[in-house]
């Protein structure tokens, strides 16, 4: 009796692989035991990543934030101290959108958290 080897299985499995793995450069796409090897350091990096864009945008968020409040002679330790007393309700997120994009409103924003 033949040696069973459950082909097809094996053959979904790689190309699972291989399909994961295209565009990659040279071996990395082509041949299983490289790709696999890129591929699961490709998803490790993924999943790393994914937490780390969190931790990078509110860094931004927050460099943006206290580069507008010293334009007012502000920090923004002092800043976000008065504003988590104020009655606003926004978060980084937001305050560096509008810090950015209407320097008008994050004034009047700064104006009343400050008074």
């Amino acid at each position: 009796m033949p040696r069973a080897t459950n082909k097809p299985a094996t053959r979904r499995r790689r190309k699972k692989i291989l399909n994961k793995a295209k565009g990659y450069w040279g071996r990395r796409s082509k041949v299983y035991k490289v790709a696999k090897h890129a591929v699961e350091k490709g998803l490790q990096y993924a999943y790393r990543d994914r937490r780390q864009k969190k931790r990078r945008f509110r860094r931004l968020w927050i460099t943006r934030i206290n580069a507008a409040t010293r334009q007012h002679d502000v920090s923004y330790s002092q800043f976000m101290g008065q504003y988590r007393k104020s009655d606003l309700d926004m978060n980084r997120k937001v305050l560096a959108d509008l810090a950015v994009h209407d320097p008008d409103a994050f004034e009047q924003i700064v104006d009343h958290v400050m008074e």
